[in-house]
């Protein structure tokens, strides 16, 4: 049996690695529990031209961040992890300080106390002091700070090219091979790949 992974899109801004994420998980054939706060809704239609109802069905199962009995509320439920992506500083503020008001924190509070991994990937910049005392806090508590942050050896020629890069590294977290991104395997390495690209 293949177990899921929670899934999670809150409000920042970046919906569109909560959206890619899902869709290179059907990719891959695995089940996604799909979690939308109430803001990510919102953002969708600022920051994308996909639909709610093109995003819920990436998932295989789809919970209301009302419902804080589903599922993925109890440890019992065995999953492989859970991926905020992206993650606000409201929902890292809640699940460093275990304030489980919704089912999005509970979840999470649930893979720390499971031992199971939490992947964050928090979008707020700049960050002030209190922003990285939270994220400090969360790690203390197992989670994995991971921001979207863009990576440029493997030579990324689109946005795409970015958030899947970004998106590899959340996967690599919770153990599930991809090929988003071309891994560094060395200077010499590296060197004869762009030769090879180019035409030298």
């Amino acid at each position: 049996m293949t177990l899921p992974l929670v899934v999670a899109i809150t409000g920042a801004t970046g919906v569109i690695y909560g959206v890619e994420l899902l869709r290179v998980l059907k990719d891959l054939g695995q089940p996604a529990h799909l979690i939308l706060s109430e803001a990510a809704g919102m953002n969708f239609a600022i920051e994308t031209q996909t639909s709610l109802e093109e995003v819920r069905s990436l998932a295989a199962v789809v919970y209301s961040n009302k419902d804080v009995g589903a599922a993925v509320a109890s440890g019992s439920f065995l999953t492989r992890g859970m991926i905020v992506a992206p993650c606000t500083i409201k929902t890292l503020s809640a699940i460093a300080n275990s304030f489980t008001y919704n089912l999005v924190v509970r979840a999470a509070d649930v893979q720390l106390k499971e031992g199971r991994k939490l992947v964050l990937m928090v979008r707020e910049t700049p960050l002030h002091k209190g922003h990285l005392e939270l994220m400090s806090r969360a790690a203390d508590c197992g989670a994995v700070i991971l921001p979207p942050m863009p990576a440029f050896y493997h030579q990324p020629k689109t946005i795409m090219d970015l958030v899947h890069q970004s998106i590899g590294k959340a996967l690599d977290q919770v153990g599930i091979e991809h090929k988003l991104f071309r891994r560094w395997s060395g200077r010499q390495d590296d060197k004869e790949a762009r030769s090879q690209a180019s035409g030298e």
